[in-house]
């Protein structure tokens, strides 16, 4: 019985990796201004363990998960598209309640938008 579990967690988790999809998402602006976003969600959302990041080639690999869960390597790549930029995810989870390419789009989008959001200072009082 112990051989047959181990022998089936062993299959399953060899099979995880023929899961993995790569998701590309355009955006219509220049990476070198999308990679500040991307930067941002991998070191302060908390999600995220960094692996590596390379700031010249824009890319980065981290992990996402939990003990319980297992830890799933991903990562992201910015790539020139036209005039804008192609963000890739390549990520090998897709659960019930996550997915794990969507959130970070997510995340990477409400960071653009906090990152490019001119604060405004309120008028000085007379």
């Amino acid at each position: 019985m112990k051989r047959t579990v181990i022998a089936l967690c062993l299959m399953l988790s060899a099979a995880l990796p023929a899961t993995a999809k790569t998701h590309k998402d355009a955006y219509p602006m220049a990476c070198t201004a999308l990679w500040p976003a991307v930067k941002d969600v991998l070191k302060t959302s908390g999600k995220y363990n960094i692996i590596g990041i390379d700031s010249t080639e824009m890319t980065a690999s981290f992990t996402v998960g939990s003990v319980w869960s297992g830890k799933m390597l991903n990562s992201v790549v910015l790539n020139v598209e036209g005039a804008g930029c192609e963000m890739w995810i390549n990520t090998a989870y897709r659960g019930v309640e996550h997915h794990d390419a969507d959130d970070f789009k997510k995340r990477v989008d409400a960071s653009l938008t906090r990152l490019t959001t001119p604060v405004i200072a309120p008028a000085p009082a007379k």
